[in-house]
């Protein structure tokens, strides 16, 4: 039984995991924040997003890029701290935005919910977006129960994509354009609810399962290799740390805002694991 470090606690709603130089970013989504964890263990507040940040990614020149969920948009930090609009994704996300993959390029693929979660409306399919810097929005994917979260292979040739309500992951061919083709299902996953996701260097997939309380590390075809039991809800992970190896997971009992801002039991936790990370994020 592996054994958690707490890296950060009394958070609101920790999501979108990502180690980027040398430090541990996520968005402290019911907070409203983007934050750092330096090596050092200080905790820092990058910026502030009013529309509840999700997922994370950097462009090639460095600047940070971020979804902003409740007004469907794709925001860009500038040098000077402030905040751009690269892209309005309201005519194609049918709900709120949330996980993405930025790809070497620059490219941003993006999930949206497609339906009200919180409100307890029915599931509805939605699709996958690209968004690229001059602003242009696409739909690459559609038919999907809940996207969620996406890696990207070392060779930028394959996306790998969290089907949160079908219990699966999907893989599709990355074309020159960015379009996605030739969809299969990666692994089917009975019992798990992908939400964040991380690559390794051997090809596995960690796999955050918060219906079933862990990460799970699976291979492509659907074998389980491991799973890690943690002791509320896991939302999201993320391999980093100064060798890859430190698996860094977001968990928290509740997810709905009012319960999150009222008992703030957000965590970062980690454990130590054997392969590193690999490809993006």
């Amino acid at each position: 039984m592996r054994r958690s470090t707490i890296l950060a606690e009394g958070l609101r709603f920790p999501e979108g995991p990502r180690w980027h130089d040398g430090a541990f970013w996520f968005s402290d989504m019911h907070a409203g924040q983007v934050c750092r964890i330096d090596e050092g263990g200080v905790l820092s507040t990058v910026v502030s997003v009013p529309g509840s940040p999700s997922g994370l990614g950097w462009l090639p020149d460095g600047r940070l890029l971020i979804v902003s969920m409740q007004d469907h948009r794709l925001l860009r930090q500038e040098g000077d701290g402030a905040l751009t609009e690269v892209a309005d994704l309201s005519a194609l996300a049918t709900h709120r935005c949330n996980d993405m993959v930025v790809d070497a390029r620059g490219r941003a693929y993006i999930g949206n919910f497609g339906f009200d979660l919180d409100g307890g409306e029915p599931l509805r399919k939605t699709n996958l977006v690209l968004a690229t810097q001059d602003g242009s929005v696409r739909e690459v994917a559609s038919e999907l129960s809940f996207p969620n979260g996406a890696v990207i292979t070392p060779d930028q040739r394959t996306l790998i994509l969290g089907e949160t309500f079908a219990g699966q992951l999907l893989a599709f061919d990355i074309a020159e354009d960015g379009s996605l083709e030739n969809r299969r299902v990666w692994a089917s996953l009975p019992g798990v609810a992908p939400d964040g996701i991380c690559l390794d260097a051997e090809g596995a997939v960690w796999v955050a399962s918060p219906i079933s309380g862990e990460v799970v590390r699976v291979r492509e075809g659907g074998v389980v290799l491991e799973r890690i039991p943690v002791e509320t809800q896991a939302f999201a992970c993320m391999l980093g740390g100064a060798e890859g190896t430190t698996l860094f997971v977001c968990t928290a009992k509740h997810s709905k805002a009012e319960d999150c801002l009222a008992e703030r039991t957000g965590r970062i936790e980690t454990f130590e694991v054997e392969v590193p990370r690999a490809g993006l994020p």
